[in-house]
């Protein structure tokens, strides 16, 4: 059985890369498990290049937790500013422990924030305590948030992360090409 270790303990997470390991990679059994590891980086990352960092630093902290592990993944979400609309996205990182050197990683789609959420984020909010106050819910860490709601719940964080682990899987898929 292989191991695979979130490094991050939000179910969404986890889910996320449990149902698609599962359906990419069917030549395995698999264990799951989160883990609460830093990023060494403040909760809302302002840009892509930060965010990825920050994911590599998650799926690598994970490798110093739980060494014996198969697959370590890391996943951070994150918006950034473009000309006058702010979006949002998350990097997705796979490391595997048959080849440490290697970063196996790839991007969500992205989406707009309303003008609201815009503005809470850009008084220092994280995006998930601007979605409890703008849309009057709670936990949205931990739940669904912004693209659920905005959605009218057609795509929740699960799905919105998972095409991004099966394109991070890829290499996994063919490594003869990478």
């Amino acid at each position: 059985m292989k191991r695979v270790v979130v490094a991050s303990k939000n179910p969404v997470k986890i889910n996320a890369t449990q149902r698609w390991f599962e359906k990419m990679l069917l030549w395995s059994d698999f264990s799951f498990e989160g883990i609460s590891v830093s990023s060494g980086v403040p909760d809302q990352p302002m840009s892509s290049q930060e965010t990825y960092t920050w994911a590599v630093n998650r799926a690598s902290h994970a490798r110093q937790e739980a060494p014996d592990a198969d697959y370590r993944v890391g996943i951070e979400g994150w918006v950034e500013k473009m000309w006058e609309h702010m979006e949002v996205f998350a990097w997705i990182v796979v490391l595997w422990k048959e080849d440490d050197k290697k970063i196996w990683s790839s991007k969500t789609w992205t989406f707009l924030l309303p003008p609201k959420l815009v503005e809470l984020i850009e008084q220092w909010y994280e995006l998930w305590d601007a979605d409890d106050i703008v849309f009057w819910k709670t936990n949205s860490k931990q739940k669904n948030w912004a693209v659920w709601l905005l959605t009218h719940n057609n795509i929740d964080r699960t799905t919105y992360y998972e095409e991004s682990v099966i394109l991070a899987l890829i290499p996994f898929l063919h490594p003869e090409f990478y």
